[in-house]
């Protein structure tokens, strides 16, 4: 599983992949499961990460489902994977027992974008610039980068309950957390709660389980985009305007009449301060689960779990009048809000009996999932006196999943089992006719340690083979055409598209694109692997191979000329593959009554290809995709047959005999005697060969030492910010100056190389991500509280060869990154 964050702004999001991402354009995102309740991780208004729902101090158990015998269970949702989180449950029989646990933290960066210091442009600057970017030079020396960024500061405490009262376990917890960004501005609060009950009735024969969770975040964002400014704005300039009180008495670019530049880079201090984008979400996710074991026939069990996942979301965005970012709209207040009701019904009878040295499991059930969000679209006040001039209207949708399934487990002796699993899902995102699909999983396994021959083995404790195969679906394609595909639909148009009647702006309405016969992606996975253990489980692991490969893909593409009323829209186009190994290792060398020591290394290899696009035209080079900065409608990547999805379509480098790139000057690929952007080429992913992650759990008495390191291997970045900055043209001849990076000093292109494959980087790196050392004061009563203190550093080191910010960006092209931060931590855990 690689796991990458989207930068390291409070609560921001991650990107999990399992196997790598097995679809073009529809969701990639493993299936999130929270005790039996399946998460709506789609556009989540307020909020940008699911998982802030979950105190990490609720969690029990975090398991990570890939191979289709065990996801089919779970239906057309877990084409991607399946992340289990089970939360922590009472204990029956047990007194009530109280925890504290309080973390302070402080986050500083590590590094900034690499940019020209005030000296080094002006140099640049007078050696080529004009007489008249010579005449717009400053006489100071701001460091816009240090201005932005702060050290930031993080309080989180958490207070559980866990035990029973009489006979009822429970456990119940409340957690705050207060963080800052690092960029100026920028800060998360989080409120959660949780509270889990347990009752057993009827002589043990009824089991009820009711969890419950809610979340309260406030979030004031800061504006990413003062990042890339930061980077971009004249080194030489002073942060205020002096005698200039216009625009807040920031320093922004002028035209000679004195009015505002509208093309010059914004003040990032100004473009921090003057605006104020705020959120506030409400979540809440729970369920009541009745298990009961029909007392005329103990081997039968029925399960009901209703379950719901609901958000309450709102937020604004506003910007004074006064303000250079939005001047020429006198302001802005873009007002939002969000609602999501999403409830689950889950019903199955589960026959289980012994017959001899058999055992026999039969599972049937049904399942209903419901989404409905109402997402009123933006209002927006653009006058300095408050008028509105676009009120908000309505919007909401709805699908609906419906699942049929059925499961027969069968054991022999602990040595031989079969897992068989069918399920028949709709969903209500596609056409009568084309909602449902049926998708089996078939796994076996055989328990070589049950062998007479290896029974009473001292060296092996465990040696299991697997084998499976599935088939799973994907329908989720809510983020590149909604919820109503095969409809034909009239929609209100973009603001700039709106007419004007006196002061009241009215949308206008068009026509959207539709697909009747689009139709599920399908998903076949085929699975062997080994679980080993050696010397009572000191030595223990699996290795697993893999062949993933998805059918009917969901892509968003152009239609053929004149076919429907949208330049883009969704199609089933062709397959995707992804295959590889996966080796892990546990081992336990030192176990002694003082010191234990722990060791786990895990290592990927994935490979991913496009084999089908449904199109063999010769003059067909596939699908762009990967927009970049520096020009209108760019796009780096493109999907192609034969090619990693997502790979770098470049132009191949020309460079002297000194190593220096040759300005303009490409191989010529196609051998038509021009170097042209015809001659591009594809060449490497975003995505690693080969991941790799190890670490380490050390207890010497009352101390505890553990750290974790990873490392990507053979990830590419596409480095934007000096394909943008690096280039003589970017000090601008608009009215304006933009500092430059010091590859300028090694490229000395004069104009932009965008397409270059001198900007693209071998991103691969090792970092360690935390170490944590802790010390147990533990007690002699069991009446005296037990007290724990821990130290820990995050994002310690990085090792890597690229020359940016950091190697590790989602969709490899490096421009405008969050960076990071360098996060210290000191702990106190008390329990009573």
């Amino acid at each position: 599983m690689q796991i990458t964050s989207g930068g390291g702004a409070p609560g921001a999001s991650s990107q999990i992949r399992i196997r790598g991402g097995s679809s073009l354009n529809a969701n990639n995102d493993p299936l999130i499961v929270i005790d039996g309740v399946p998460v709506d991780n789609s556009e989540n208004k307020g909020v940008s990460n699911p998982l802030t729902l979950v105190n990490p101090n609720d969690i029990e158990t975090f398991t990570v489902l890939k191979d289709a015998s065990a996801t089919a269970i779970y239906g057309s949702r877990a084409s991607n994977g399946v992340i289990l989180i089970t939360t922590k449950k009472g204990l029956s029989g047990e007194k009530l027992r109280v925890t504290l646990n309080s973390q302070a933290s402080i986050s500083k960066k590590t590094k900034t974008i690499d940019v020209l210091s005030a000296d080094e442009f002006r140099n640049v600057v007078n050696t080529y610039g004009t007489a008249s970017q010579k005449a717009l030079l400053g006489t100071n020396n701001t460091n816009w980068q240090e201005e932005i960024f702060q050290t930031a500061k993080t309080f989180d405490n958490n207070l559980s309950l866990i035990g029973s009262v009489g006979k009822l376990p429970i456990r119940a917890s409340v957690g705050n957390t207060v963080q800052e960004g690092i960029l100026l501005t920028n800060k998360l609060v989080r409120n959660t709660g949780s509270i889990s009950l347990t009752p057993t009735l009827l002589d043990n024969h009824l089991r009820i389980d009711i969890n419950a969770k809610g979340s309260w975040v406030d979030n004031t964002f800061a504006d990413a985009a003062a990042i890339g400014n930061a980077a971009r704005f004249d080194p030489t300039q002073s942060i205020t305007s002096g005698d200039d009180s216009r625009f807040g008495g920031y320093f922004e670019w002028l035209n000679g009449d004195k009015t505002l530049n509208p093309n010059g880079t914004k003040n990032p201090i100004a473009q921090l301060n003057q605006k104020r984008d705020r959120s506030t979400a409400k979540r809440a996710i729970g369920n009541i689960q009745f298990d009961y074991k029909f007392h005329f026939l103990p081997e039968l069990r029925a399960n009901l779990n209703l379950g719901y996942d609901m958000l309450r979301s709102n937020g604004s965005t506003n910007v004074p009048a006064f303000a250079a970012i939005e001047f020429a709209n006198k302001g802005a207040n873009n007002i939002y809000s969000q609602k999501k009701d999403n409830k689950l019904l889950d019903f199955y009878l589960e026959y289980a009996k012994q017959f001899g040295e058999s055992r026999v499991t039969v599972l049937g059930g049904y399942s209903y999932q419901d989404f409905i969000r109402d997402q009123p679209l933006d209002s927006y006040q653009a006058s300095a006196d408050g008028t509105v001039i676009r009120p908000a209207f309505p919007f909401k949708t709805q699908y609906t999943l419906v699942s049929f399934f059925g499961r027969l487990n069968y054991n022999f002796k602990d040595r031989y089992s079969l897992t068989a699993t069918v399920r028949r899902d709709g969903s209500s995102r596609f056409m009568d006719g084309q909602q449902f699909g049926t998708f089996p999983a078939i796994g076996l396994a055989w328990r070589i340690k049950e062998e007479d021959f290896l029974k009473s083995s001292s060296l092996f404790s465990d040696l299991k083979l697997r084998v499976g195969y599935g088939i799973t679906g994907q329908q989720d394609i809510e983020g590149i055409v909604g919820n109503y595909p095969y409809l034909g639909r009239y929609t209100y148009g973009e603001n700039s598209a709106s007419y004007q009647f006196g002061n009241t702006f009215q949308n206008t309405l068009r026509a959207e694109g539709y697909n009747t016969a689009l139709k599920w992606e399908e998903t076949t996975t085929y699975n062997a692997g080994i679980d080993y253990g050696f010397l009572d489980n000191r030595i223990s692991g699996t290795i697993d191979v893999y062949l993933r490969r998805s059918d009917d893909l969901l892509a968003r593409i152009a239609p053929a000329a004149l076919t429907n009323l949208t330049n883009e829209f969704a199609y089933n186009i062709g397959s995707l593959e992804n295959k590889g190994i996966e080796f892990a290792l546990n081992t336990n060398p030192v176990r002694t009554n003082d010191l234990n020591l722990n060791l786990n290394f895990n290592a990927t290899y994935n490979e991913n290809k496009i084999t089908d696009l449904g199109k063999t035209l010769p003059t067909f080079q596939g699908y762009a995709v990967g927009g970049i900065g520096g020009g209108v409608g760019n796009n780096i990547q493109v999907n192609s047959v034969g090619y990693q999805a997502n790979s770098f379509y470049v132009q191949k480098q020309v460079y002297d005999a000194n190593g220096r790139p040759i300005e303009g000057l490409y191989a010529d690929l196609n051998g038509d005697g021009k170097s042209t952007i015809d001659d591009r080429y594809r060449y490497k992913s975003p995505a690693p060969k080969v991941t790799l992650g190890f670490g380490s759990n050390a207890t010497y008495k009352q101390f505890d030492l553990a750290f974790t390191l990873r490392a990507n291997l053979g990830n590419y970045v596409y480095n934007n910010i000096n394909s943008q900055q690096a280039a003589l043209t970017g000090i601008s001849t608009n009215g304006f100056l933009q500092n430059l990076t010091p590859d300028f000093n090694n490229s000395n292109f004069r104009t932009y190389q965008l397409f270059s494959d001198y900007y693209l980087e071998n991103a691969s790196f090792l970092r360690m991500d935390n170490v944590t050392l802790g010390y147990n004061l533990r007690s002699a009563a069991d009446s005296k509280p037990s007290i724990r203190v821990t130290a820990a550093v995050q994002n310690i080191f990085t090792i890597t060869k690229y020359s940016g910010l950091d190697p590790e960006i989602q969709n490899g092209i490096d421009n405008n990154f969050y960076p990071r931060p360098r996060t210290f931590t000191l702990g106190l855990n008390l329990g009573f």
